[in-house]
């Protein structure tokens, strides 16, 4: 008799959490996963059936220190038999960090219901709108001052030109050719400060393609020493793009983890579909998502908020141009750039909208 009420109160309660829109979980007293719903499962990005009768530890990485204090909220609750919430948790779920909060709340005899509420999207929102602007006030920067600089560059070019041929010491002359060098070396730099604001040649291109030419280049530069791992989604529609574009942005994120792992490591290059995308305010139905992981140290925690300013790097004798310019070719598509980074794994997000013509193939 108590084993089918048990049963009822439990198929009451799953009826009622089913139609919750907040994510939920439920633990029972092994912290193994009883029942997810729908919410939950959009949350996560995984079937509930996947993780269903899981050990919670396989959905979360309980090994951070998010992960224990997770672990420590379901144990207060329980002890306790009382409801107990965490306000900022970042949960690691397969490739990606979730931060979120969560209400742990005793119920029945030694289930566990565990309420989460996404703190990513605000998060999200306000990040992007705070790098576009950085980034566009940079830009605007960065477009006067090479403009000023470039003038009197020619000007000490032709100069230096003119005294090389008087000069006939070669004492002398090796010191205009340093002169020259020197300002051929920043002529070429102002122009790769300026190339991201050519119009982009729109076509359809496919992501593939384009990771694939990135693969053989960064496997010619490294060799066997970056092991290059590729986890794509076949079934993704090509995008309106400018190819030779979206070839530069991926080539400097790509570049720049191999350069984090100092030419030794594992680099994964994965495709995905993301649906109900906003990026600086606006929703898409469909976006592609590019990540590119590497193993490395990570990205030092004084760069965090800075990494996609221009000459801003923490690796001895960069250019801190890179990941700007990579950033500011993806912008020109509508997307944007993100990165999460931890010791041993750093993950940049490349996410690019599909428009309509383009999302068509896909369901």
């Amino acid at each position: 008799m108590t084993a089918l009420v048990r049963t009822t109160e439990l198929t009451s309660l799953a009826s009622g959490i089913g139609i919750l829109a907040t994510p939920v979980l439920l633990l029972n007293a092994g912290s193994l996963v009883v029942l997810a719903n729908p919410a939950a499962e959009s949350l996560f990005g995984s079937s509930a059936a996947s993780f269903v009768d899981q050990p919670v530890s396989r959905l979360f990485a309980l090994d951070r220190a998010d992960g224990t204090a997770f672990s420590r909220l379901v144990l207060q609750a329980r002890a306790a038999n009382s409801s107990f919430t965490e306000n900022d948790l970042a949960l690691s779920v397969g490739e990606q960090l979730i931060h979120v909060a969560c209400t742990a709340t005793p119920v029945l005899e030694d289930l566990i219901l565990i309420e989460f509420y996404a703190l990513d999207q605000a998060r999200k929102i306000a990040r992007e709108e705070n790098l576009l602007e950085h980034q566009r006030l940079n830009q605007d920067l960065i477009r006067n001052l090479a403009h000023e600089i470039r003038n009197p560059l020619g000007g000490i070019r032709g100069a230096a030109q003119l005294l090389h041929e008087e000069l006939t010491d070669p004492a002398q002359t090796e010191y205009t050719e340093v002169i020259i060098k020197e300002v051929d070396r920043l002529r070429s730099l102002l122009d790769r400060l300026l190339t991201p604001h050519r119009i982009p040649r729109i076509a359809l291109v496919n992501i593939h393609s384009v990771l694939e030419h990135v693969r053989t280049i960064i496997h010619a530069e490294y060799g066997d020493g970056v092991v290059i791992e590729r986890d794509y989604d076949i079934s993704l529609p090509e995008l309106n793009a400018d190819r030779e574009q979206l070839i530069q942005a991926t080539l400097n994120v790509a570049r720049n983890a191999a350069q984090a792992m100092n030419g030794r490591g594992v680099l994964r290059l994965v495709t995905r579909i993301a649906r109900q995308v906003t990026i600086a305010k606006r929703r898409y139905r469909q976006a592609i998502e590019v990540r590119i992981i590497d193993n490395g140290p990570g990205v030092p925690a004084h760069l965090a908020d800075q990494i996609f300013y221009p000459l801003v790097t923490g690796r001895e004798g960069g250019s801190g141009l890179g990941l700007s310019l990579a950033q500011s070719l993806v912008n020109q598509h509508g997307g944007v750039i993100e990165f999460e980074s931890v010791p041993q794994k750093t993950c940049f997000v490349i996410v690019l909208p599909l428009t309509p013509s383009a999302t068509s193939g896909a369901a």
